[in-house]
């Protein structure tokens, strides 16, 4: 599993033991974590990161491709000069990009699927 490239531990599971055993320290900033450094976009994937999110669900989440978002977090871990994802969300809270208990904002869509008012066949039969 870690072998091929996958977390050890889920970005959720990381994420509450970071909140459970990180508490937040005042003033206290990781050297590494110039977050300045950091594109708008590339803030957005690593607090999102921070709250859990798999490549998959910020892929959902941001709407371009895997590809792209691994490309992001690649960058990150190369700006911010860190290892892997669980090195990104401790410097996400580290640097209060995040804190403990944060709420992530959801993105809504910009207006609901209406449904169709064309009926199958099948939809026919049954209101009869």
């Amino acid at each position: 599993m870690v072998r091929s490239g996958d977390a050890l531990l889920a970005p959720s599971i990381t994420r509450r033991l970071v909140e459970r055993f990180a508490p937040p320290a005042a003033g206290r900033t990781a050297a590494h974590a110039n977050l300045s450094e950091l594109t708008p976009r590339e803030l957005e994937v690593l607090r999102l990161m921070a709250h859990g999110l798999s490549n998959a669900d910020l892929a959902v989440e941001l709407t371009p491709s895997e590809a792209t978002i691994k490309t992001h977090v690649a960058r990150i871990l190369a700006k911010l000069q860190l290892r892997d994802r669980v090195q990104a969300v401790v410097a996400a809270y580290e640097t209060g990009l995040v804190g403990p208990g944060s709420q992530r904002s959801r993105r809504t869509p910009a207006r609901e699927p209406q449904p169709s008012t064309v009926r199958s066949e099948s939809d026919r039969a049954v209101a009869c």
